[in-house]
């Protein structure tokens, strides 16, 4: 019988120790591989491993991650880790005493008090507040022991949860010394690809094709969503058409602007006839149901320039083309200002090309005029510089380089060439550096790259159309022990801003 006993007990501890085996665990390795900063990216990689069909990370060590129930990701903004290591003294608790009888808080305890400030200023000034350092050492990358020896008072609590801190680089542009969205990063993930798909993409050279994902759904969207604003039309540095301005103030102001600016009349300016915005609408009763144009006509257009005296740019050619692809207009144009260099790598214009014609800038302005009416939308990419070549503004304009994003996001723009190569799968601009560029075939490529806006949507072309929101890819993935129902495992954002984020 104590043999018996003896077994069973043996039994229970075993079942009891591989119960404790089985708890997940964290562990960062001594021998890694670490090179380089974590990114959010690592972070939404390690719950999606845990918690759906995430791959293995291989900057931390993650012991039974099945058994990873829920995962809590807090963003708190202004966290840095020297304030972790005792390089930044964040202010104590306040302290309270009493001065005749009334309470008084302490000002060294406020942060924002010019004491603080001062002697904040004096740590920077000593050398001892450092911030950033240098990026290829491993300490600005590498995990740091929490001791609560070096922790600030109201941090202190945290080494009783937490072993390390770990700095995590924001996602962002150093170019430009911009910071995007680490919230936005976290929550939108890639959709995942099979093993032929990324060998595939190892073969390809240059862009990579733009394919719709396994979870893609075409939304067919009206061409009007996509017309410029005239908040984007300004930052893209386009001069606005006069009907862009609701009241008489701002026309003022803008008038007064273009006559700074020499953009009037006088200097050769012209707007199409458009009286105000509204001018545009067409009537529901006249857009035939499912019409990607909305009843609007719809022209694409590309320009050439060439060098003039003065250092400026002067239109050499000019070809537009209509919604069916058909050539509305496709002239050489000759500058009144002599040229300087035709630029024939890239334009295509040569001086014998141009010894014949006698159309003038003028006389395009003209025949434009005519051509761009209030129901008129016009399609092109980075379109500010050929309207600026054509001395000529319109209230309706889509540009590509704005409506297909930048994968890194703006200011920077992609190339027409890359766009088509992307989302076209067809080469452009095969003479760019040599014979040059046809205007035709660059302003089809704008057209059909607008066209297929339109039949797929406005997420087409963006960054989330190469991704998904992280509680969709969670969706996925079915509860353990719930292999009969399609119930997948769900997620919340709590946020006390603006979430707006289609999340």
């Amino acid at each position: 019988a104590n043999g018996d006993h003896d077994i069973s007990s043996q039994a229970q501890a075993k079942k009891h120790s591989k119960k404790k085996d089985n708890r997940p665990a964290l562990t960062f390795a001594e021998f890694h591989k670490i090179q380089s900063s974590l990114k959010i990216n690592d972070l939404q990689s390690l719950v999606l491993y845990c918690l759906a069909d995430g791959t293995s990370p291989q900057w931390i060590s993650v012991r039974h991650h099945g058994q990873v129930k829920k995962a809590v990701v807090l963003f708190v903004p202004g966290l840095e880790k020297d304030m972790f290591n005792g390089r930044i003294k964040l202010a104590e608790p306040p302290l309270t005493a009493e001065v005749d009888g009334t309470p008084v808080v302490s000002s060294l305890a406020n942060p924002q008090s010019p004491e603080r400030i001062d002697a904040v200023s004096k740590e920077t000034k000593q050398g001892t507040y450092p911030y950033g350092g240098d990026a290829r050492s491993p300490d600005e990358y590498l995990p740091e022991k929490l001791s609560t020896d070096k922790l600030s008072v109201p941090l202190k609590p945290l080494a009783d949860v937490f072993e390390h801190v770990w700095p995590v680089k924001a996602p962002g542009d150093d170019k430009y010394c911009k910071v995007h969205s680490p919230l936005h990063a976290m929550l939108s993930a890639a959709i995942p690809k099979s093993q032929e798909e990324k060998k595939a993409e190892k073969q390809i050279k240059g862009a990579k094709s733009a394919a719709e994902g396994k979870f893609w759904e075409n939304k067919r969207t009206p061409i009007t969503t996509f017309i410029t604003s005239n908040e984007d039309l300004q930052e893209n540095e386009y001069t606005l058409h006069l009907a862009c301005f609701a009241t008489q103030a701002e026309r003022d102001r803008e008038l007064s602007r273009r006559r700074e600016a020499k953009e009037t009349e006088d200097h050769g300016w012209k707007q199409t006839r458009v009286e105000k915005l509204e001018d545009g609408d067409i009537s529901k009763n006249d857009i035939e149901s499912g019409s990607l144009t909305a009843g609007r006509t719809v022209l694409a257009m590309d320009c050439e320039m060439c060098k003039v005296e003065g250092g400026g740019m002067a239109l050499t050619r000019i070809s537009i083309v209509g919604w069916d692809g058909s050539v509305v207009m496709d002239e050489l144009v000759k500058p009144d200002v002599p040229i300087i260099d035709y630029l024939t790598p890239y334009s295509g214009i040569t001086a014998k090309k141009l010894e014949p014609v006698t159309t003038s800038l003028s006389d395009i302005q003209s025949r434009l005029l005519d051509l761009l009416g209030a129901e008129t939308i016009l399609l092109g990419h980075s379109l500010n510089s050929d309207l600026t070549a054509l001395k000529i503004t319109h209230p309706f304009i889509i540009d590509t380089s704005i409506i297909y994003q930048h994968p890194r996001g703006p200011p920077l723009k992609s190339s027409l060439k890359w766009l088509a190569q992307k989302y076209l799968n067809r080469e452009i601009q095969k003479g760019h550096g040599t014979m040059g560029h046809d205007s035709v075939e660059d302003a089809r490529a704008c057209l059909d790259l607008v066209r297929m806006k339109c039949e797929k949507g406005a997420r087409w072309g963006s960054v989330e159309a190469a991704g998904e929101s992280i509680f969709k890819r969670l969706s996925r993935t079915l509860k353990p022990g719930s292999a009969t129902t399609p119930d997948g495992k769900t997620g919340v954002i709590v946020d006390h801003g603006t979430p707006a984020r289609n999340f």
